[in-house]
């Protein structure tokens, strides 16, 4: 629980770090976010190394093929929830973006638990889907687009939606217990993250043009330790083993952070509906949480 506490506030702020990017560069979405996988890979991958050597364990006993499979579909999912939550950043601010993409993650999650694992809705949690929906009616339409713009709004869904499906893997894998090593795991989803980002960057432009290039590089090493490598290193090992909807609503940190920091730090006015949305969004959401916990939890 306290890995997934840590974890949703550092998240919080990789989206304020993207936002300064975007503002003092012309890196791309895309390459942002290679950037951040590829830096995340290698602090990762050092300390897995570390690791290894000092518990001295050799290859391990599952099948590889399986393993291969896991980090695989993992890093897919890794690539579209970073990159497409970048461009609703870039297109529609920090706050909006983030609400959007962690209130609809939460949605998808539980619908797809019930689907998938058997994990019951129940009335309270239809309700909380219902007002969900409602609150991205009005982020959406409450101001006529002025608050949140559409094109924003439609690459923060496409991101929960990554992230759903990645909360859900993860939990089906700890579940039949093939979650493996938690390290070797992220390890692996962060090489192919990078490896899927690579041409997509490099299309965009992997280095930037700025006159802040010490300001630049500097945001693109924090956003690839604290809220990558560190960040999801904690996710990994804390959503194996804790229910799906209850690591959904500890990840509303994240929003609640990136909201401060689009407020205080970057200087992002809330609109009266997009403010209302974002309430409703929540409380959705931790409706659903009450609901989860009634239901068995």
């Amino acid at each position: 629980m306290w890995y997934l506490v840590v974890a949703g506030v550092a998240w919080g702020t990789a989206g304020g770090a993207a936002s300064l990017v975007f503002r003092l560069s012309d890196l791309g979405s895309a390459a942002l976010s290679f950037w951040r996988c590829a830096g995340g890979l290698a602090l990762l991958t050092a300390v897995w190394l570390v690791r290894r050597l000092r518990t001295g364990r050799g290859r391990p006993g599952r099948p590889l093929g399986r393993a291969v499979l896991r980090v695989t579909v993992l890093g897919l999912c890794l690539s579209v929830f970073q990159t497409a939550y970048f461009a609703a950043v870039a297109a529609t601010g920090l706050a909006v973006a983030t609400v959007v993409t962690l209130g609809a993650g939460p949605v998808l999650i539980a619908l797809g638990a019930r689907w998938t694992m058997g994990e019951r809705l129940g009335r309270g949690g239809v309700v909380a889907v219902t007002g969900a929906l409602g609150g991205l009616a009005v982020l959406i339409l409450g101001d006529g687009g002025v608050g949140a713009r559409p094109a924003g709004v439609v690459w923060a869904l496409v991101s929960a939606a990554g992230y759903a499906v990645m909360t859900l893997l993860t939990r089906w894998f700890g579940r039949h217990g093939r979650s493996g090593d938690q390290l070797g795991t992220t390890v692996g989803t962060f090489a192919v993250a990078a490896l899927v980002l690579l041409p997509l960057g490099a299309a965009e432009g992997l280095v930037p043009h700025t006159a802040h290039h010490l300001a630049v590089v500097g945001l693109l090493a924090y956003t690839a330790s604290v809220p990558t490598a560190l960040a999801y290193a904690l996710y990994f090992a804390g959503a194996a083993v804790v229910r799906s909807a209850t690591v959904s609503v500890i990840m509303l940190l994240e929003p609640v952070a990136a909201a401060v920091l689009a407020v205080t730090l970057l200087g992002e006015r809330l609109t009266v509906a997009t403010s209302a949305g974002t309430a409703l969004l929540l409380a959705a959401v931790c409706g659903l949480a009450v609901a989860e916990a009634r239901s068995g939890g």
